[in-house]
């Protein structure tokens, strides 16, 4: 194979199947009448050499492909970049403050554990922190494809702002005093312990913040408005939420309930385990009634409809690859979030497996006899 060929492959690999073809054509012609030009000035052949630097002047085979490749050139443009930095700040911001909490409780309950405690608190904002960035690129990067602009983006109010002095920790207000008293769950005489429950304490905020949004307590305007193409769409549910509202409230309260008694009681490690066993079997069967249903929301934008919806069929890993390829109308835009909502509640299935058999794990474990 000569270094044409390896060229036009490599640039091939990142083309849609659709149009590689035509475009590794175009591509060949223009790399022959370079070398044909060069070889009139020369008077001679070219050595590999020769022929390796004008494949350079060309281009990198990703930096070539990137030329053709439809959408943003980039995962997050400059019109989005500002809140995706937001949310990242904000997010690890509140995440410092939760982590920092938690360490403090730690450090006070433990002195002779310091750097372990220490240590946790380091990776866990470190592991969430990446999880938040990872989260909120894909999410940016989503946008910036399908030229989608939640409503919140283009149409605010001054009112609606306070949300934003998130980013400042300075507007937070005072920070929350700590007590060196003495821990319940420390035995008389007994070397003190980190305390365990600190990790459910971000669970417990994170599931109370959607309770309230659930029931309607706080609202997050613009969150069912969505702009692309120039037009707003409107975000609908579909009667599927509405027939579960009432049990997935009961699910959240119950998981709040279960981080506020291992807040409470850290080391009744077995208890625990058995409700978290069963709250992870009602969500896993609240996931498969979701899926069940087939039908999740509903795009509107002017007299147009789609709906967001799937099966079976779309966890296949053909369509979770051509997401990139796929129209920016409404009806494009619906298909794709229909093969990321099925892979979503998938995903989120066989998290809930997981989390049960992890659960149920512990329950057999003698230590766990023991401290429930």
């Amino acid at each position: 194979m000569d270094l044409i060929d390896r060229y036009l492959n490599a640039v091939a690999a990142q083309l849609p199947q659709d149009e590689r073809a035509d475009i590794v054509a175009e591509l060949r012609d223009l790399i022959l009448s370079r070398f044909e030009a060069k070889e009139e000035e020369l008077g001679r052949a070219l050595t590999e050499d020769e022929q390796e630097a004008i494949l350079h002047e060309i281009g990198h085979p990703l930096v070539v492909a990137a030329r053709y490749r439809k959408g943003p050139d980039s995962l997050v443009g400059p019109e989005l970049f500002p809140y995706w930095l937001f949310a990242v700040k904000a997010g690890l911001l509140l995440m410092l403050a939760v982590q920092a909490v938690v360490l403090l409780i730690n450090l006070i309950s433990g002195p002779a554990d310091a750097g372990q405690s220490i240590s946790q608190a380091f990776h866990g904002f470190f592991n969430t922190g990446l999880a938040l960035v990872g989260a909120a690129t894909v999410v940016a990067a989503l946008f910036e494809h399908y030229g989608v602009r939640p409503k919140w983006l283009t149409s605010w109010k001054v009112k609606d702002l306070g949300a934003f002095e998130l980013a400042d920790p300075a507007a937070w207000g005072a920070t929350v005093g700590a007590s060196a008293k003495a821990r319940p769950w420390t035995a008389p005489g007994a070397k003190p312990k980190a305390w365990p429950g600190g990790e459910y304490l971000f669970s417990f905020l994170a599931t109370g913040v959607f309770v309230l949004w659930w029931v309607g307590i706080i609202h997050f305007p613009g969150l069912m408005h969505l702009e692309f193409g120039g037009q707003d769409a409107t975000v609908s549910g579909a009667p599927v939420w509405t027939t579960l509202y009432g049990a997935i409230l009961f699910y959240a309260v119950a998981q709040m309930a279960i981080d506020l008694a291992s807040l409470a009681r850290p080391h009744a490690v077995r208890l625990r385990a058995a409700a978290e066993a069963a709250i992870a079997g009602a969500g896993l069967w609240l996931t498969w009634a979701v899926f069940e249903a087939g039908e999740w929301f509903t795009l509107s934008r002017g007299g147009e409809t789609a709906r967001i919806a799937g099966d079976w069929s779309l966890l296949d890993f053909d369509r979770l690859r051509a997401l990139g390829e796929g129209t920016r109308d409404l009806a494009g835009v619906a298909a794709s979030l229909s093969v990321i909502m099925t892979w979503v509640l998938a995903l989120v299935a066989v998290s809930l497996v997981f989390k049960i058999a992890a659960n149920l794990w512990r329950l057999v474990q003698p230590e766990a006899r023991r401290a429930g």
